[in-house]
This record gives structure tokens, sequence and C-alpha cells, in this order.
């Protein structure tokens, strides 16, 4: 067992949590051929077979379940140790990895981060920003620590709790007021829409909310950027349905915006792995997100 290493233990937890050795190997940044190596070593120096495969699916066998066990309390002994050792460096507390979408991360962050900086000045944040189902595969393959998502989100081996609520709301040029006051489904499916790309989440709960009023969303244009779109929307191309997080005041000279009718929110929830260690860094973290949702929420 001399040159057991923490290697091994890591392609083969890699390869049972996620089922595939190719998608070990991209998680390690490895080829295929490598991790099966280094699972075979394992094998041969324990002297019982950890791995088999199910179709197309690779699993644990009895003897791999009960190592699993291990192979994860190692590995939370290492990230503990690290933990530990880091703000002896320099007063370096850890790197804390957040993954969310684009709106929260230019209107909610900043302060948060602010702060954060401000109380941890050795804590290395890295924020990526993409759809929520994208973010939450790349949190589930532990490529992020931490992720400030719309709801609604699942996960078996997921820790997901709702911290915040922001209202979605109609936006049309300051110019071009709606002739009416209550802002249905019927009356916007009336209007050209600009509308977030297919596959988001406020996507689904915009068109969920078309369809209970009694009409279907059918946008001239779909993009991915709500930048994009307060800008379009500014210039007189059509009317979209935003966060109000994402509009500040009344949205600017060229925006503005009403409730719908019914109103219709979307609510915030912070997801992290059930096993993820809890380091100082990724603490304050979760705290300093959860806070700063919660006091941003829209006013009725």
């Amino acid at each position: 067992m001399r040159d057991f290493s923490l290697d091994h233990l890591r392609a083969f937890a890699d390869v049972v949590e996620l089922g595939s050795f190719s998608a070990a190997a991209e998680r390690a940044g490895l080829s295929q051929p490598a991790v099966s190596l280094k699972i075979r070593e394992l094998e041969r120096r324990l002297g019982v077979r950890l791995v088999e495969r199910s179709g197309r699916r690779a699993q644990a066998t009895a003897a791999g379940r009960d190592l699993l066990v291990h192979a994860r309390r190692i590995h939370a002994e290492i990230d503990e140790a690290v933990a530990a050792i880091a703000p002896h460096k320099s007063g370096a507390v850890g790197r804390v990895r957040i993954g969310t979408g684009a709106t929260a991360c230019i209107h909610l962050l900043p302060p948060i981060l602010t702060g954060l900086r401000r109380r941890m000045p050795g804590l290395d944040i890295v924020v990526c920003t993409g759809n929520t189902l994208d973010l939450l595969k790349r949190l589930e393959a532990n490529d992020l620590d931490i992720l400030l998502g719309t709801l609604p989100m699942s996960g078996r081996a997921l820790d997901i709790t709702k911290v915040g609520e922001d209202e979605l709301v109609a936006v049309f040029p300051a110019a071009k007021p709606p002739p009416q006051r209550a802002l249905t489904a019927r009356f916007l499916a009336e209007q050209s829409l600009l509308l977030y790309e297919e596959g988001g989440q406020t996507r689904r709960l915009i068109e969920r909310w078309f369809v209970a009023g009694g009409a279907l969303a059918k946008p001239v244009m779909e993009l991915g950027s709500v930048e994009a779109i307060k800008q379009l929307v500014g210039v007189g191309l059509g009317w979209a349905v935003l966060p109000r997080l994402a509009l500040g005041g009344r949205g600017g000279p060229r925006l503005a915006w009403r409730s719908l009718s019914p109103r219709l929110t979307r609510s915030f929830g912070l997801v992290l792995r059930r096993d993820k260690h809890l380091t100082r860094g990724l603490r304050a973290v979760v705290e300093a997100l959860r806070q700063g949702a919660a006091e941003r929420r829209s006013p009725r």
C-alpha cells in the first residue's frame, strides 16, 4: 500500500458519484484511460472489485460502497485540514465558488460581496453566471460550492433553502404607457413581447402565468440578457416581463413598469450539496447571501 494515494480515492469516488468513467475524467482533467488505470490499481492493491458496469452506468460493488463511506470521510478531513491552515497564510480564509444568474450578479451580489471583502479580505470569491439548471449540474459535480438560483429546484443530494422573493413585472417604454391599469396575460399577449430565452426557470414561470391567464406568450424576440432586453424595450421595440430587481427605481428614464394582474413573483433559493463541508469562508458566504437576498425582497 506504499503507493496508495488520495488521487486513487478521488478517482474512485468521482466514478461512483457521476456514474461514468468519462465524466470522472472530465472533472479531474484527465483522460478516461488514466482514470480507468487508477481504479484498476486501487482494486489490485485492495484485492477486491470496486466498480462494475450496469448498462452504460458505472456503479459501486458492495465492497465499493463500503470504501466510498471512508473515501468521503477522508476527503472531508483533508478539506478541514486545509481550511484550518488557510487563516495562517497571510490572512487567507479559503476560496468559494458561487453560481448565480446574471440579474442577481449585477443587482444583488455587489453590496454582499463588498461587505464580505471588508470583513474577510483574504477570502477568494469566484462568481459564475448562467442558467439555473446548468449551474445546478455544476454544483452537483462539485464545480461550484453554492448556488443562488430561481426556485423550484430539486435533487436528493442537495440542501435547498428559500431565502428571498422578487416580483416579475411588465416593462414598457415610458413614453408609451398602457391604456389600462390591469396588465393581464391576454393584454400582454397582444403586445410585441421580448422575453428570456427558453429553458430557464424564470421563462417557465412567465409561460405558466400566461397559460393560467388564458393566453400564450408569443415573443417576437428571445434574448439571454436582461440588460439587452431593457435596452430594446427602451427604444420602443416591445414589452417585456422582467425581475423587479433588475429595474432599480423606476427602470430609468426610458423605461416604466407595472405589476402584473395577477401579481407574479419568483423565489430565490440557496443550494448546497448535503455532503459539502462548510469551511469558515463558505459559512460566511452562506450567511451573507441569505441575509442579502432576504433584505432585497421586492416591495408590494
